[in-house]
C-alpha cells in the first residue's frame, strides 16, 4: 500500500514558471490524508512558493524546498542544510562575470534575495513563482542562512553548466533544475535525502513510497521509492531512471496517478 507520495513541480505538475495547480489536486491532497497516505511536494522552489502554490492545503501535506535543503510540515522545520559561505561567495562573483546570467539567493523559511536583475526576470520570480524577493545592493553583504542559490539564464544553460559543476561540484550538489536554472547545496541538501528524513520520521518503507519528477534534480527521489514516475515530458535520462511512466504535466499525468492511488486505498 502507498503511504507517501511525493512531487516535483516545475515541469512535472506545472509547466515551468506556472502558479495555476488544478484545483482537483487539493481534493484529492485532502482524501488521500483521509486514506492514510501522506502527500508532499519536493521542489527546487522556496518554501514560500510552494506554500502560496498549495494554500488550500497548507497544514495537510510537506513541504520539501530548495532541492531538499529544507524540509517543513505546518510551520515546523524537520530538517535544513546551509550552504558553505565561502563557497558561495565565489559562484556570486563568478556570476557578475558572465553576461545575462543571475543568481537568486535562499534563506531559510523561505525568502529569497537577488541583485542587480532585469525586470523580467524579477516578474518571474514574483508572478510567476510567486516568492517573497527582496532585491538588495550586494547578496555578500546580507545575514541570510543560506541554503540554495541558483542561476538563471534564459538561454543556454547547457553552455555554462559543464564550468560550474568542473569547478563547484567536489564542493557543492550542482545540479540542473529545469532548462533555465543550475541549483548549487551543501550535498546533505537533496530531494532524495529529505525524502529519507521524512520516511524516518513517519516510518514509512521505501516500498509504501510513490514519487514524480521530470528533470535530474529528482532522481534522488527515485532512488527511495520502489514506485518511481517521470512524466513523459521528463528528460530522456530521467525516463531512464524511472520505473514508470506517467502522462505529461500538461495532462495531469500526476493528478491522474493520486487520484488511482486513491480508488485502490
Amino acid at each position: 500500500m502507498i503511504k507517501l507520495i511525493a512531487t516535483d513541480i516545475d515541469g512535472t505538475l506545472l509547466v515551468e514558471g506556472s502558479n495555476q495547480l488544478n484545483p482537483e489536486i487539493y481534493d484529492t491532497v485532502l482524501a488521500l490524508k483521509e486514506k492514510g497516505v501522506v502527500f508532499a511536494a519536493a521542489s527546487g522552489r522556496s518554501y514560500t512558493s510552494i506554500k502560496r502554490l498549495f494554500e488550500p492545503v497548507t497544514k495537510e501535506m510537506i513541504f520539501v524546498s530548495d532541492n531538499g535543503a529544507e524540509v517543513t510540515c505546518r510551520g515546523y522545520e524537520m530538517y535544513s542544510s546551509l550552504m558553505n559561505r565561502k563557497v558561495l561567495a565565489e559562484i556570486v562573483k563568478d556570476v557578475r562575470q558572465i553576461q545575462d546570467c543571475y543568481l537568486m539567493l535562499s534563506g531559510k523559511g523561505g525568502k529569497t534575495y537577488v541583485e542587480n536583475i532585469p525586470e523580467g526576470f524579477k516578474d518571474l520570480l514574483v508572478n510567476g513563482y510567486q516568492n517573497e524577493v527582496y532585491s538588495v545592493e550586494d547578496i555578500l553583504t546580507e545575514e541570510v542562512d543560506a541554503i540554495k542559490c541558483a542561476i538563471y539564464k534564459e538561454r543556454d544553460i547547457e553552455q555554462i553548466e559543464d564550468y560550474f559543476k568542473e569547478k563547484y561540484g567536489q564542493q557543492l550538489n550542482v545540479v540542473r533544475a529545469g532548462d533555465i536554472w543550475l541549483d548549487f547545496m551543501d550535498f546533505s541538501a537533496d530531494k532524495g535525502i529529505a525524502l529519507r528524513q521524512i520516511q524516518t520520521s513517519l516510518n514509512i518503507r521505501r516500498e509504501e513510497t510513490m514519487v514524480f519528477g521530470d528533470n535530474m534534480n529528482d532522481l534522488g527521489m527515485f532512488k527511495m521509492a520502489e514506485h518511481s514516475y517521470a512524466v513523459a515530458n521528463a528528460r530522456e535520462e530521467v525516463r531512464a531512471a524511472a520505473k514508470y511512466i506517467a502522462e505529461a504535466n500538461v495532462n495531469d499525468g500526476v493528478l491522474k496517478m493520486m487520484k488511482k492511488v486513491l480508488a485502490e486505498s
